[in-house]
């Protein structure tokens, strides 16, 4: 039996002008023996007339994909052409009975412009990334340069200066000093958006890491009337295994944007082991759900300002920010979404929330269990 005798008895031509896919009809050697209105329009034929029609001829390899697509069951993207040299991109489905293949397509040239467009676009901020982060020292070096003859002319070491050419001397310092910390949260936000974070997860202790970034924060807490609190006692073990390296930026950033919005109160560190019911809820890739002790949950919490409804909007999203035109926002948003970024490539989450005038929690879950596959490996 073969596709024409399967339809005996009823008008196969007006079946296949009524489907909305184009439909061809080919032999055992790639020739076109029908097809629907549609498929006569997409390849610009017409079947009635006395030639021979070849899926070849308007299909990259076309009888050959065919073939594995009845095989395999699955469509396929090709490459086809008209007899004018219009060049477009179809989607291919073929079944095979016999010595005949059934085929279907569709014009998928708008979609695959789109995705092309898109991986595209993908590669070049890649590239972009690696290039930024490469060439960081580069742009710093300058303004590292500026801050220091700059801190050298008010420590006097160039001479006395008059109090006006103290109070330029200090602004520059100022600004340049601005502008350094700006880069270097920006080049640390491309770098984890690039290829070149080389994870090394081990075993350490947490709570000990945990001190060591806050005391970092030193001189910062000693200009403000803010203390830093640490609180472990509801964690099982300090014992954790992940990338030490990005659980301290993640909570360098943190601990960097919550002092920002406090100048008057405490800040508390929580290092706990969260329940379950909230590790699958954050969509943390579950390990084992039987011992929340696999994962680790640090909590920043603060006494500042908070955060508005329309502040919350986008914190994680530097790109969003652009249109506000809010400098302090876009500087956050860029810290933050260096934070988010690291944590999700270690199947960890993180998330915000604040009240206006009362303060903020910042969160962050990370699995912490031997034997965890990076999704990069």
């Amino acid at each position: 039996m073969n596709f024409t005798n399967l339809f005996s008895g009823i008008n196969l031509k007006e079946i296949l002008r009524h489907l909305p896919d184009a439909v061809l009809l080919l032999d055992s050697n790639g020739r076109i023996l029908k097809t629907n209105r549609e498929a006569e329009y997409l390849f610009n034929i017409d079947i009635s007339e006395e030639a021979d029609y070849y899926f070849d001829d308007f299909v990259n390899k076309g009888f050959e994909l065919a073939g594995q697509s009845a095989s395999k069951h699955v469509p396929v993207i090709a490459g086809a052409s008209t007899d004018e040299n219009n060049e477009f991109f179809i989607e291919l489905n073929a079944s095979q009975m016999e010595d005949q293949f059934i085929v279907t397509i569709r014009d998928v040239t708008a979609m695959t412009k789109v995705l092309a467009n898109a991986e595209k676009t993908g590669r070049l901020n890649k590239d972009k990334n690696l290039m930024l982060t490469k060439l960081a020292n580069d742009f710093k070096s300058p303004l590292q340069s500026i801050i220091g003859f700059s801190n050298a002319l008010t420590d006097g070491l160039g001479g006395e200066m008059t109090e006006k050419q103290d109070k330029y001397v200090k602004i520059i310092n100022k600004n340049a000093s601005e502008l350094l910390y700006f880069m270097d949260k920006f080049f640390e936000f491309s770098k984890a958006e690039s290829s070149l974070v080389k994870f090394d997860i081990k075993t350490f202790d947490a709570v000990n890491s945990v001190q060591e970034v806050i005391r970092g924060f030193e001189s910062t807490i000693a200009s403000k009337k803010v203390s830093i609190n640490l609180e472990f006692e509801e964690l099982s073990s300090k014992t954790v295994t992940t990338d030490d390296s990005v659980l301290k930026t993640a909570l360098k950033n943190i601990l960097d944007v919550s002092l920002k919005m406090t100048e008057i109160g405490t800040i508390t560190v929580s290092l706990l082991n969260p329940d379950m019911e909230n590790v699958i809820k954050r969509g943390v890739k579950v390990i084992n759900q039987e011992d929340n002790r696999a994962y680790l949950q640090i909590s920043v919490k603060d006494t500042g300002t908070g955060l508005k409804e329309v502040d919350m909007e986008g914190l994680f999203e530097p790109y969003a920010q652009l249109e506000k035109i809010n400098k302090k926002n876009l500087i956050r948003s860029i810290v933050l979404s260096t934070v988010r970024t690291l944590v999700s490539k270690l199947h960890g989450t993180v998330w915000v929330e604040s009240e206006i005038m009362k303060g903020t929690t910042f969160n962050i879950i990370l699995p912490v269990e031997k034997g965890i596959i990076l999704e990069d490996e």
